[in-house]
């Protein structure tokens, strides 16, 4: 079982006394105001956006949420704690009775005695501390469940499961009157975690502030830093509040899309042939059908001579820099016959790639905020197509790796394609879906990226399969002018996280490495990209 832990890395670290300044230091008179630099007066703010509680800088996996733990784990921990402090009390015994025997030797036993009853000592010492540690992880286990519980109630709230949703408020009812102390430590998690996620942001958006106020005068850097600040963590607390970015399992695309025009191009992958041209332009009712209609005559181009493994990506970096980034392909899919005759399909879909709104290339803002407030996109629509023209068949395999927009669109493939979505790899998303314990969610943000921060934070629980884990790093940390051009929401960046994450050792990437050996196992491999435009043609 999976749920929310309070634990140490939950929160940003708070200040650390000596990475902080002093009152002395910043009243200091080498402080005075000098041209372009903040006077004595000035000091909290500057210092306020340098130590403001920051994310760790390296690579953060966790099973999700507010840092999900395994609590048969903790349970596992605190008996084996207690076996310790079991054979402790037995070795103090023993030593005890030694203590006893050297005493009748009087004068022969020398200080033995008084060595022994220090041992002793130390011994029930240390029996202490681990029965306290026991109680300690079996408290924090408690704790961790009552998360999952109120995540659960949630959940079963929503779907409009009464039923369940009381049998819950019993189940944690019965908890909380036994561990009160658990209680107040799940509460704090979860309020920790709704306050302190955006830290990041709000410490860079202050010291950029700062900074820039600073080049017009000192009380500037005032203005426009704690402006800067204050701003960023309203939006990301508004953001949280709304909850746009936090979809339900429940949660479905309105309204209709299209038409748009669907075009196969030349593929990237390299020694692939091109694809044969089969254009039909998409509508709301039309655009499956047409396109399977048209996809069979040579739709998709066939990999030979190489090795399914130099094909079927090997590693999530490998995926990731198959996601359209440059040139007209806007979705990409590749077609995998499996060893027994199976199909299993990924499909890779590109970010925003138009600053427009409402033009001709469907990747633009529109079907930004289309997506976001809970419409059907024209891109959407256009990977539905994509992956029907692929030759995918309601309930096949889709492995789902998406960016920035097509991230929420994947989200919703998952949520409510007609397709058995195993696998949903999002990374820069501002949103977070729910999508059940049929699919292995792989969640790479960075704490960073304004974008993800539209996701208010996220799930508070697990979300997705056993197996399912979420990546955070801070992929930017120094501010500068460049940090208008959103340097931590680049598909670069990410790729390079995903590359830390294919070096890490941490045992919740196991279940993702699966999923490309299983991939690499393909006895043949198609590859198909296309473009998209708005547009019957």
């Amino acid at each position: 079982m999976s749920s929310v832990s309070p634990g140490a890395d939950t929160l940003p670290p708070a200040f650390a006394g000596d990475d902080v300044a002093s009152p002395t230091e910043i009243l200091a008179p080498d402080l005075a105001r000098q041209p372009g630099r903040l006077g004595p007066s000035d000091g909290i703010i500057s210092l306020a956006a340098d130590n403001w509680p920051r994310v760790d800088d390296g690579l953060q996996i966790r099973s999700g949420g507010a840092v999900a733990v395994d609590t048969a784990t903790l349970s596992a921990a605190a008996v084996r704690f207690d076996a310790a402090a079991e054979e402790l009390s037995g070795i103090a015994e023993h030593v005890r009775r030694l203590q006893r025997a050297m005493r009748a030797l009087s004068a022969a036993a020398g200080e033995a005695p008084a060595s022994a009853s220090v041992l002793v000592n130390r011994l029930e010492a240390a029996q202490a501390e681990a029965e306290e540690i026991a109680r300690a992880l079996r408290e924090a286990g408690c704790a961790y469940e009552m998360v999952e519980i109120q995540a659960a109630h949630r959940a079963a709230v929503l779907a409009g499961d009464a039923a369940r949703a009381e049998r819950l408020d019993l189940r944690l009812g019965a908890l909380v009157d036994r561990h009160p102390d658990a209680w107040r430590m799940a509460l704090g998690a979860e309020f920790g975690y709704g306050v302190m996620w955006p830290s990041e942001l709000v410490r860079q958006a202050t010291q950029w502030g700062v900074a820039i106020g600073s080049e017009i005068s000192d009380p500037g850097a005032i203005v426009v830093g704690a402006g800067a600040g204050v701003l960023t963590l309203g939006g990301a607390i508004t953001a949280g509040l709304v909850g746009a970015g936090t979809l339900s399992r429940q949660a479905r695309l309105s309204g209709t899309a299209g038409p748009v025009m669907l075009t196969p191009v030349t593929p990237a992958a390299p020694g692939s042939a091109g694809p044969a041209m089969g254009v039909s332009p998409l509508t709301a009712d039309n655009r499956v059908g047409a396109l399977l209609g048209a996809g069979e005559g040579g739709r998709l181009s066939t990999v030979g001579g190489r090795s399914p493994g130099s094909i079927a990506p090997h590693s999530l970096a490998a995926a990731t820099v198959r996601i359209p980034s440059e040139g007209d392909a806007r979705v990409r899919v590749e077609r995998y016959t499996m060893p027994d005759g199976s199909r299993q399909f990924a499909v890779y879909i590109a970010g925003m790639q138009s600053g427009a709104v409402g033009g001709p290339d469907a990747w633009d803002n529109a079907s930004n905020v289309e997506l976001y407030a809970g419409r059907m996109s024209d891109s959407y629509a256009a990977t539905e197509a994509a992956l029907a023209a692929a030759g995918a068949q309601p309930g096949e395999a889709v492995h789902v790796f998406g960016f920035s927009q097509g991230a929420m669109i994947g989200a919703h493939l998952a949520l409510e394609g007609p397709y058995d979505t195993r696998t949903l790899v999002s990374l820069g998303s501002p949103v977070d879906a729910d999508v059940g314990p049929g699919t292995l969610s792989v969640a790479v943000r960075h704490a960073d990226d304004p974008v993800v921060a539209l996701a208010g934070g996220g799930h508070a629980e697990p979300v997705g399969s056993p197996g399912s884990f979420l990546v955070e790093r801070v992929s930017d940390p120094d501010t500068g002018p460049d940090d208008a051009g959103l340097p931590a929401h680049r598909l670069t960046a990410y790729a390079d996280t995903a590359a830390l994450v294919d070096g890490s050792s941490d045992p919740r990437v196991d279940a993702l490495r699966g999923v490309f050996d299983d991939l690499s196992r393909a006895e043949a491999v198609e590859v198909t990209e296309y473009a998209a435009a708005r547009g019957a043609g």
